[in-house]
């Protein structure tokens, strides 16, 4: 298990956002948590400097792209890419520097999951590049993938036979737990615990983190194979949970 580190645009800027607050015809409805005065690029340059590998630069919405480019040219081949990417545009986020492009969307059709472009996509961005999100919200006792800001329901369960189906058209997963995204109140135990046993694929979760401890939580509970994202928790974000304090976890437990 590892550290994976993030950065969230939103109107250009490094944000950190309410999970599922994002809409594309209401503004008013985003809530965000904290915005930062620096640049993306400074955040990418302190996550090189770290040594941090893995981590994804994500686009909130429109207006991103030049931050998005900024960030992955300043650490090239560290950071994977995700917002809008589709068959036509994922090769100017690689070229520019991401490592892999992250993708959830584009794949699904009427909320269901379209095999045929997914396929297509995995053939025009090459497997070994290919990173799929199935970020989820729970539905009575199952998570299931949403699709459209985290807005829409998609008929795919996230369990065994999903993580299975799906690893043979890309390398690894990102799955935000979306109920408690942005909220530090803790994290989805039971998801990651899904995870942990049934990814044949490396897989970074990230939501709710609340305290420096759910680091060794998420290591136990996954049985050391699922890899975390802080965001809104961490003080780099606003938060309270010292960023050298984890740098210093990840260096012993890498």
């Amino acid at each position: 298990m590892k550290f994976r580190p993030c950065i969230d645009l939103h109107d250009g800027k490094v944000v950190q956002i309410v999970g599922g607050s994002l809409q594309d015809d209401n503004n008013e409805a985003l809530e965000t948590n904290f915005v930062s005065s620096k640049s993306p690029a400074e955040y990418a340059h302190l996550y090189a400097d770290d040594g941090l590998t893995g981590g994804h630069v994500i686009s909130l919405g429109t207006g991103n792209k030049n931050a998005a480019l900024e960030a992955l040219t300043a650490f090239p081949d560290g950071m994977h890419y995700g917002g809008g990417v589709n068959p036509d545009n994922a090769s100017e986020f690689l070229d520019a520097g991401a490592s892999h492009v992250i993708v959830t969307s584009w794949i699904f059709a009427q909320n269901k999951l379209d095999l045929q472009k997914l396929s297509e996509l995995s053939r025009r961005v090459g497997k070994q590049r290919l990173v799929l999100d199935l970020s989820c919200r729970l539905r009575g006792n199952d998570f299931f993938v949403v699709t459209n800001r985290w807005q829409t329901f998609t008929d795919e369960k996230v369990d065994a036979a999903l993580l299975s189906k799906l690893s043979e058209y890309c390398v690894e997963y990102l799955v935000h737990g979306v109920d408690v995204e942005g909220k530090s109140q803790g994290i989805q135990e039971d998801l990651i615990r899904i995870l942990g046993k049934h990814s044949p694929l490396p897989v970074t979760y990230a939501g709710g983190v609340s305290k420096l401890s759910d680091l060794d939580l998420v290591k136990e509970i996954g049985d050391n194979r699922v890899d975390l994202t802080i965001g809104s928790a961490l003080d780099i974000f606003g938060g309270e949970i010292p960023y050298e304090k984890v740098i210093e976890w990840s260096k012993k437990n890498s």
